[in-house]
């Protein structure tokens, strides 16, 4: 496995946030390969260089998956050991795999693009305050959207405090 580079917080030079927001995607796409356990789930994506993840994260996500009707659960004896809690992907899982395989590449490009012309241009492009909205379409019922309107908003002014009375308090 070649090593990943020091970052934020261990998985490489990407936060942690990164991963946490596509990790069920990442995961049905090790499953796409076959049924496995949870260990070796998280080897295969460090392997990957997604970075190691703790049971803290990866077993919860498996668990959402599974309630999510996308994974099903089967225990196995081990070779030696425990036994093994084995996931395998399910119909709707292979569907939500390739739907949101396009919405990523989708989200990906636009933010690709939308960070790489701002770089370029100091932090600018997009920053217009003009409230236009950019729309990519994903599918046919599926449309991801950026507000790119920035506009400065004064801070609110804090209440007045009030006078002290004639005489003080009683």
């Amino acid at each position: 496995m070649p090593p990943t580079p020091p970052g934020p917080s261990g998985t490489g030079d990407r936060p942690g946030d990164w991963l946490r927001g596509v990790l069920g995607l990442c995961l049905l796409r090790v499953l796409a390969d076959g049924p496995s356990y949870g260990y070796a789930l998280g080897v295969r994506l460090a392997q990957a260089g997604l970075g190691e993840l703790k049971g803290g994260t990866l077993y919860p996500a498996l668990t959402r998956l599974e309630q999510a009707g996308h994974l099903t659960v089967e225990w196995r004896a081990g070779e030696g050991g425990p036994g093994r809690k084995y996931y395998a992907l399910t119909a709707s899982g292979r569907e939500a795999l390739a739907d949101g395989a396009a919405r990523w590449a989708a989200f990906a490009a636009l933010t690709a693009g939308f960070v790489a012309d701002g770089a370029a241009d100091g932090g600018t492009t997009g920053l217009t305050g003009t409230g236009t909205t950019t729309s990519t379409s994903t599918s046919t019922s599926d449309t991801v959207s950026t507000d790119d309107s920035r506009a400065a908003t004064p801070a609110p002014t804090p209440a007045p405090t009030p006078a002290p009375t004639a005489g003080g308090p009683s």
